[in-house]
């Protein structure tokens, strides 16, 4: 019945398939090493601009820094999309 209410509404049904549990480890490994990287990312970042006092520069290194912020996020997104569609 809960199911049947969630499709009226346009919600799709939970597939039958069920992720394994070594696939679920994959995706939180994946997720753990996309976190230790923004978080050596922003060490790095916060070390650089503590020594900046170039406004330019310093806005060189915030612009990096988000762009590569944002890689690391998609890289991560995107290997977690494959290890769920190859699960």
């Amino acid at each position: 019945l809960a199911l049947e209410r969630l499709e009226a509404q346009g919600i799709e049904r939970p597939r039958e398939e069920a992720l394994s549990d070594a696939t679920k480890e994959a995706i939180a490994d994946a997720r753990k090493l996309a976190e230790a990287k923004v978080a050596e990312l922003e060490i790095l970042h916060r070390d650089k601009m503590a020594k900046l006092q170039d406004p330019v520069k310093r806005a060189e290194q915030e612009e990096f820094y988000r762009l590569e912020r944002d890689r690391i996020g998609r890289d991560a997104d995107a290997k977690v999309e494959k290890l769920r569609r190859d699960g």
